[in-house]
């Protein structure tokens, strides 16, 4: 139930339903009240920050410092497992098997199946509970796509009942031990995750992927236009950042 709570409850405070719910108060302000000039204000307010966190320079600079702690992984301290941390998926067989690893979930498994093979003989931990109605969990998703990938059954292990990132950690303590091991998720999660897994008394070697904050150049207009993929980017800042908040008050963060 808390669950769900907190994911509702922090779906609605993302960039996009947040400012259109502002955006509805203006309207409203407008139309069936004598507050017209407030409502005029809030309505531009919202507008405009939703101009401009739709605005590649702008939604980076808010990315990158949540990506910047960790680089990207490229050998080192040899390991006996690769745990590539769940996220958004669904399952038709229909489709193409990668097409099912939604989001965040398909550059994490890619850089996990990287990482396993630069670690011969270690094994694939896949973690994630099943969505309500889909008879496949996020680990067994990634499984499944990791296997037409050349990664064994054998070199896998499925991790089922996690539903987030905290229970991720605690799963994983529990199939391991303090072993070391290699982190994959998402450069932006990373941080979290971290704090999740030294909370454990774990102590993960960090292997971020999908990198989103772009530094390399890029054409002028990608720049100065507004894009659905940038307020991408705002979307996951601010959604991490919510998270780190809430891990603060829970009393979780762990300094690292």
């Amino acid at each position: 139930m808390l669950f769900t709570v907190k994911k509702v409850v922090g779906g609605l405070l993302l960039p996009l339903p947040f400012l259109l719910a502002v955006m509805a108060i203006g309207i409203f302000l407008l139309w069936f009240s004598r507050w017209q000039k407030t409502g005029k204000i809030i309505l531009s307010s919202a507008w405009l920050i939703l101009l401009l966190i739709s605005l590649q320079p702008v939604a980076d600079r808010l990315l990158k410092p949540l990506e910047n702690p960790y680089p990207t992984w490229n050998g080192g301290q040899k390991v006996d497992y690769v745990v590539v941390l769940g996220g958004g998926y669904t399952w038709n067989p229909e489709w193409a098997p990668g097409s099912n690893l939604i989001n965040n979930s398909l550059p994490r498994l890619v850089e996990g199946v990287r990482q396993w093979r630069d670690n011969p003989g270690s094994k694939m931990i896949f973690t994630g509970y099943a969505a309500q109605g889909n008879p496949v969990s996020t680990a067994e998703a990634g499984a499944r796509v990791a296997k037409t990938l050349g990664v064994p059954d054998e070199a896998i292990i499925r991790l089922e009942k996690p539903v987030d990132t905290e229970e991720e950690a605690q799963e994983v303590k529990r199939a391991i031990g303090n072993q070391p091991f290699l982190l994959v998720t998402s450069a932006n999660h990373m941080r979290r995750a971290m704090n999740f897994f030294h909370a454990q008394g774990l102590t993960p070697i960090a292997a971020p992927a999908n990198q989103m904050a772009i530094d390399s150049p890029l054409n002028w207009w990608e720049q100065v236009l507004p894009s659905p993929l940038y307020l991408g980017h705002s979307d996951r800042a601010w959604y991490e950042s919510l998270g780190l908040v809430w891990q603060w008050l829970k009393g979780d963060k762990v300094q690292e």
